[in-house]
């Protein structure tokens, strides 16, 4: 579809449009599209793929987790177009000498393209997210970076493949 003679004002209210749609299919739950596409194709992509856990969303505004598996197992779930991920919080703040209390069992990182479409599904356990977490100092809060060694000791879930 050619959208390029389309007015700056129709373009906007269709914008509006296809966000009402994306959340009337429940693609997209709040404002934060990219984060709730990583959600529901994450989730989507573990119920659809035997042998990984079969995953439901947590309720909109559930602190530190995006979905839940069957066995009672909490998910992070971080989208990303680039190399670093959102933030997480209700973490101990750098230089904290308290050990950070276990707020999920798993990270998924999904990673998109800038075309919105998913590039990689990584997964991380507690412990390799808390070896990896990197503090970042305008948010005051911790995010991952895609590094080789992230990605190396992460499980690849997905991976789309390259032409």
């Amino acid at each position: 579809m050619d959208i390029s003679s389309i007015s700056n004002e129709k373009l906007v209210s269709l914008y509006s449009d296809i966000i009402k749609e994306l959340k009337s299919r429940k693609i997209i739950r709040t404002k934060n599209v990219l984060g709730d596409l990583a959600e529901f194709l994450a989730i989507k992509y573990y119920c659809d793929t035997p042998g990984l856990p079969n995953l439901q969303a947590a309720p909109v505004g559930t602190q530190n987790i995006d979905a839940i598996s069957r066995a009672g197992e909490r998910y992070s779930i971080k989208a990303t177009s680039g190399s670093i991920t959102g933030a997480f919080s209700g973490l101990n703040p750098k230089g904290s000498n308290e050990p950070d209390k276990q707020k999920f069992e798993y990270v998924i990182i999904c990673r998109f393209d800038d075309d919105f479409k998913l590039k990689a599904i990584y997964e991380l356990d507690w412990d390799t997210f808390i070896k990896h977490k990197k503090w970042h100092a305008t948010m005051k809060a911790w995010n991952l970076s895609l590094s080789k060694g992230l990605i190396a000791d992460s499980k690849t879930i997905y991976l789309a493949e390259t032409t």
